[in-house]
């Protein structure tokens, strides 16, 4: 492959080159499972899952890995607040975060653990630190320690003595530095039994660094290719990952990836700070693939500031795609034309994912699909049907993908095919018998319920413009 990404390490773009011939290894940070996810939280999974869709047309086999945090201090907050089991709560939301990728067409992972299922792999992960000196326990809890691994802070090129103590400041009398954070947490009275697990240093829960690592080297192994995740995760969460992974022996990620935030008025998108666009009330706004164009088209590691005017335009800007494609497959056929990638299409996506400059490529690919339909040029209209979709594939956009072709019910969209086609049989009737001020009154009506209708050679077609 000529793809070349910017690895948040190096603090560069790098060429990729896989550790192991003609296959990808990716880990991404899934979703801690406490609410309802909102769109800033689907980015990441969007961002790489395009990633992956794109390493897989560049011939890899690809291991995509994203887990779920399902055990964490604010579900159980959450789940004590709500007079539920905590883990009860976690479920719920987490059946609410695939509700989310699934609606937006995220390809589901290879693997997707849950941090509660791989307790043992984080027991382990300890016992080798700190026999290698760089953990310690301390009356069941049990802490990194920050000044034993020379490298921390390489991965956010910041020094040890620059940093501010971790958060659980009230243990710090107990911690050999201020700076050193949880591997493991003990037990605490009033929390439930059912949030702890038996170690050799006590019953207790795993921090939430702890659990990515051991996870990673479950299903990748010791040294993996890609670590994915949003910006806010680089420091702690990333920095804290790899020092306990790399000071317990392990190679750990080649390349590091962070996708940008989506911002509401200029600040991060966050439940605390109570300026959320939650997935599920946007798509009731707005068609689920329009969301995810909204989201993709600029570029991975930009920020998106959300409005619903930027919204508005993406898809209709999405729409002049759409359009093009099915007026193609309707008049040269579906599966017409080869499925063959621009060039500018193919550039843009090996220069770090730049999707702006492929969607750009996409547009004008469009472009020209459209004067062949027009010229009546059905050779030229299906080789840019064929790219389109390609293309469009990619971004997993494509509006003939069965994700997008059906709609949310079958039976809905063949009932409202059935009702629209009789509409335009009855406006044909008209038209026929020379009632043309019925015919029109039948389009009108079918235009204020957001039915678009053109007369082609072949028939009148139409389409949803809302």
């Amino acid at each position: 492959m000529s793809l070349r990404l910017y690895d948040t390490a190096a603090r560069a773009v790098r060429d990729f080159t896989p550790l192991r011939a003609g296959q990808a290894s990716v880990y991404v940070c899934g979703l801690t499972v406490q609410g309802p996810p909102h769109i800033g939280h689907v980015r990441a999974a969007l961002n790489f899952d395009v990633l992956r869709r794109w390493l897989t047309v560049g011939g890899l086999e690809v291991t995509y890995i994203r887990n779920v945090t399902d055990i964490e201090d604010k579900i159980l907050a959450k789940g004590a607040e709500h007079g539920v089991p905590w883990w009860a709560w976690a479920y719920e939301y987490e059946r609410a975060c695939t509700r989310a990728y699934d609606v937006l067409g995220v390809l589901p992972p290879t693997y997707e653990p849950r941090a509660t299922g791989h307790v043992p792999d984080m027991v382990a992960l300890m016992e080798r630190l700190i026999e290698r000196g760089h953990a310690y326990a301390v009356d069941g809890d049990v802490y990194f320690d920050v000044r034993s691994f020379p490298e921390y802070g390489a991965l956010t090129g910041q020094k040890v003595e620059d940093l501010q103590p971790a958060a659980d400041t009230e243990t710090d009398a107990r911690k050999r530095d201020p700076r050193d954070f949880a591997l493991w947490k003990a037990h605490k009275d009033g929390e439930p039994e059912t949030a702890s697990w038996p170690t050799p240093w006590g019953r207790g829960r795993p921090g939430w660094h702890l659990e990515c690592s051991a996870m990673a080297g479950r299903y990748l192994g010791a040294e993996f290719d890609i670590h994915g995740g949003g910006l806010d995760l680089r420091f702690p969460h990333h920095e804290n990952e790899q020092a306990q992974s790399r000071a317990a022996g392990d190679g750990f990620a080649q390349y590091w990836l962070h996708n940008g935030w989506v911002t509401l008025g200029g600040e991060k998108m966050s439940k605390s700070l109570g300026n959320t666009a939650l997935v599920d009330e946007v798509v009731k706004r707005v068609r689920p693939v329009e969301l995810r164009y909204y989201l993709v088209a600029p570029h991975y590691r930009s920020t998106i500031e959300f409005t619903d005017d930027a919204l508005a335009e993406a898809g209709v800007a999405y729409q002049r795609l759409e359009s093009f494609v099915r007026r193609a497959a309707e008049r040269v056929g579906a599966d017409a034309g080869t499925r063959v990638l621009c060039a500018d299409f193919a550039t843009a996506m090996d220069d770090d994912l730049s999707t702006p400059a492929a969607v750009a490529a996409i547009h004008e690919a469009v472009r020209h699909g459209n004067t062949a339909l027009a010229a009546g040029d059905e050779a030229a209209a299906a080789g840019a049907l064929g790219s389109v979709r390609a293309m469009l594939g990619v971004l997993g956009l494509d509006p003939l993908d069965p994700q997008w072709a059906a709609g949310s019910d079958d039976r809905l969209a063949q009932a409202t095919d059935g009702l629209v086609a009789l509409a335009l049989e009855q406006r044909q009737a008209a038209r026929a018998r020379k009632d043309f001020a019925a015919a029109d009154a039948i389009r009108d009506q079918l235009t204020a319920l957001g039915v678009s209708v053109e007369d082609t050679p072949q028939g009148p077609r139409w389409e949803l413009t809302r």
